[in-house]
């Protein structure tokens, strides 16, 4: 090969090399310019769920708890329940006094019928004593017994009657006890007020727990509420029932994007929290707000930071609360 075509040869494989690492460089720093660009979030904040705390209903001994931390209970399940013997005892009790009182009241009743027919008896000869006392046929000690016979009935059986409504208030009295028995022994078998994860535990069986006292925590972790934080400028891009998207950080520098649904904005302002924002922020007062993100695949865990991008809110949601005011 001639010197002159051989060095144009190398010249132009030098051009060739010199323009692919010119577009490499090129490509590279559009790939950096292009994340130099992404659009810092509008909100940051932790993710919370709605927790119940179950607690026990009536005292005793735990004789079966099945609560686990992470097992998933459904609503109505029954989880627990509290030895209830004493509570039996007590019912049969005061079934056995409601049936004695109930016979006393019976009685009373009966008591009040023969006094009645005594009574009517009594008035009669009282009555028949005043005719003959009138037509000189009776002396006017006759009338003063007959008249004694019939008002010592009528007193008896006033007194009867008092002691009848007393008995029947006794007996009503009894029944109600009953019924609040009843219902400490239902309380005994401790249910599950809500479907959820069991987050933690704080009874085990066989423990002797009060009445008010804590069994264990349960969450509904199928959605979880984004709580984040905003300032007064932000409030005209957010709408109650608008759709924000959340990022979360997959680990790797992955953010996974997630649609979610503005459920509260806070109608008072506050100072910025300690946790969330530098020194100099917290003195800005800002505004809470939540955000519904669901949760099927159980990826979102309770304390979890996000990121939050507003964007534009739809015309037909509702207007936030500070809005409504300044209407």
């Amino acid at each position: 090969m001639p010197v002159d075509h051989l060095a144009h040869w190398r010249l132009a494989i030098v051009s060739r090399a010199s323009l692919a690492r010119t577009a490499a460089v090129a490509v590279l720093g559009f790939s950096v310019v292009a994340c130099n660009e992404t659009p810092e979030p509008d909100a940051y904040g932790n993710f919370e769920s709605v927790e119940v705390i179950v607690s026990a209903q009536t005292s005793g001994q735990i004789q079966r708890f099945t609560p686990v931390e992470g097992v998933r209970l459904e609503r109505g399940d029954v989880v627990a329940l509290i030895d209830t013997t004493q509570l039996a005892l007590e019912r049969a009790q005061l079934v056995a006094q409601r049936a004695a009182v109930s016979a006393r009241r019976a009685e009373v009743g009966e008591q009040l019928e023969v006094l009645r027919v005594q009574r009517d008896i009594a008035k009669r000869a009282y009555e028949r004593a005043q005719r003959l006392h009138a037509q000189q046929a009776a002396t006017t000690q006759q009338l003063d017994q007959a008249e004694r016979d019939y008002r010592t009935l009528v007193a008896q059986i006033d007194a009867l009657e008092a002691q009848r409504r007393s008995v029947t208030l006794d007996v009503a009295a009894n029944q109600a006890r009953v019924e609040q028995i009843a219902d400490r022994l239902a309380k005994s078998s401790v249910a599950n007020p809500a479907s959820g994860s069991v987050l933690a535990v704080y009874a085990r069986t066989g423990e002797v727990v009060q009445a008010g006292q804590p069994l264990y925590k349960i969450a509904n972790l199928d959605t979880l509420d984004l709580r984040a934080y905003v300032t007064g400028d932000q409030l005209a891009s957010i709408r109650l029932g608008g759709r924000v998207t959340v990022h979360v950080d997959r680990g790797g520098g992955e953010l996974a994007a997630i649609q979610g649904t503005v459920t509260w904005v806070s109608s008072t302002a506050e100072f910025t929290p300690t946790p969330v924002q530098t020194r100099d922020e917290r003195a800005d007062l800002v505004y809470a707000v939540k955000i519904r993100v669901p949760n099927q695949d159980g990826a979102l865990k309770i304390g979890m930071p996000g990121d939050v991008s507003f964007g534009a809110a739809s015309a037909d949601t509702v207007r936030t609360p500070v809005e409504e005011r300044g209407r």
